[in-house]
């Protein structure tokens, strides 16, 4: 069905001949049926070579003066052996009519975009550029000299992520039985502390089940088995030999090589997918956010709902806007060392503020401490009480 805009007149008929088969008069759905009359359909000869008219009427939006303006009337050549998309002439980027019939789901409209004139045309960069920009927040006060003194905290490296973080994982394999061993590791990390999702991937490489082959040949039990005490340790086992065989059929052995594919891997996730991509691949497609580094960004006043001061309720929502102002080369290094100080100084409970070297400039400092703190008097005298 033809849709014609609201601002073109009730009057407008299209008359047109999309082949050598004769063709009638088409009336718009908002002609009125009285003003045109249909053509004599059994004069084929006559009608297959006519000229063809079309006459665009666009209204006026004043209410005093009703006079159409802007009559556009173009002849299209008579050659009927050119394609409908060299026959019409161009007046002001507008295409032919017919170039917005729905064509069907695997056909593409035959209009190019090199037919609309230049004045018209907008580029996919610009509206890009466009659209980010309006999303792209302010920094946070003070992120930088925040940042530093986390980094000065950091410098002990004495946190487990430095040495059993996903990013250990089969640092002396080769290449590609390391990639895969990182997707495994990412896989076990979820609900996971990162000494136990390191004892599985051990326990895992000295039974030599640490490649796809080796997974998807291995008896599901025995998988289990070798990565308890895990969280999920069950769905987890059910999950790696999936992807082990997608592994193998779909990328020879290896893993996938884009955040695309990779978030179709049963279990795998956003974060582990990005945390993948920046390791195995060294491709940095996003930060990779988990909890420990929704938990601080959320203390500090880093992150908030898109469009309101509000924290932000997910990890996803909490990596959609980081992303928006922190500089791309911070997004790879940024997670290591917020789960860090996350481990060791801003834990989920009681977070060390009297250690903190920058709670001066966190907006949370003391307050969480304080109220579990309270809670836990609260908690205890209730306790003494029922004693």
């Amino acid at each position: 069905m033809l849709v014609f805009p609201s601002s073109w007149r009730n009057e407008v008929v299209t008359i047109s001949t999309m082949s050598e088969k004769t063709r009638s008069f088409h009336k718009s759905p908002l002609s009125n049926p009285s003003s045109v009359k249909p053509s004599d359909s059994t004069n084929d000869a006559s009608v297959s070579h006519q000229q063809v008219t079309r006459v665009y009427v666009r209204r006026n939006n004043s209410n005093n003066n009703k006079r159409a303006k802007g009559i556009t009337t173009t002849k299209l050549q008579q050659n009927h052996h050119l394609p409908p998309t060299q026959t019409h002439k161009k007046f002001g980027g507008l295409p032919e009519i017919e170039d917005f019939a729905y064509r069907g789901p695997n056909e593409l409209t035959q209009f190019r975009k090199s037919e609309i004139s230049s004045d018209v045309i907008v580029k996919p960069a610009e509206e890009s550029e466009v659209a980010s920009a309006a999303h792209r927040s302010e920094s946070p006060a003070d992120w930088e000299e925040t940042l530093e003194g986390i980094r000065k905290m950091r410098c002990s490296a004495d946190a487990p992520v430095d040495t059993m973080g996903c990013e250990k994982a089969g640092s002396t394999l080769p290449p590609k039985e390391r990639r895969f061993a990182v997707l495994v590791s990412s896989l076990l990390s979820s609900q996971t502390k990162d000494h136990v999702n390191h004892g599985a991937i051990q326990r895992l490489l000295q039974n030599d089940l640490l490649t796809p082959d080796a997974i998807n040949n291995a008896d599901e039990e025995t998988i289990k088995k070798l990565i308890y005490p895990v969280g999920f340790y069950t769905r987890k086992a059910t999950n790696l030999k999936k992807i082990a065989n997608i592994c193998l059929m779909k990328y020879g052995g290896d893993i996938p090589s884009t955040l695309e594919q990779l978030l179709l891997l049963p279990g795998i996730g956003p974060k582990m997918a990005h945390l993948v991509m920046n390791v195995a691949w060294n491709n940095v497609q996003g930060i990779c956010v988990d909890t420990h580094v929704h938990r601080i960004c959320n203390r500090l006043g880093w992150v908030s709902r898109l469009g309101t001061k509000q924290k932000t309720l997910t990890p996803e929502e909490t990596r959609e806007s980081l992303q928006r102002w922190l500089p791309r080369e911070e997004w790879d290094p940024i997670n290591p060392l917020l789960v860090g100080f996350g481990q060791t100084i801003c834990t989920p409970l009681r977070p060390r503020c009297g250690e903190c070297g920058i709670s001066h400039l966190c907006l949370s400092a003391f307050k969480e401490a304080s109220d579990s703190s309270s809670f836990s008097k609260s908690t205890k005298s209730r306790r003494n009480k029922k004693l």
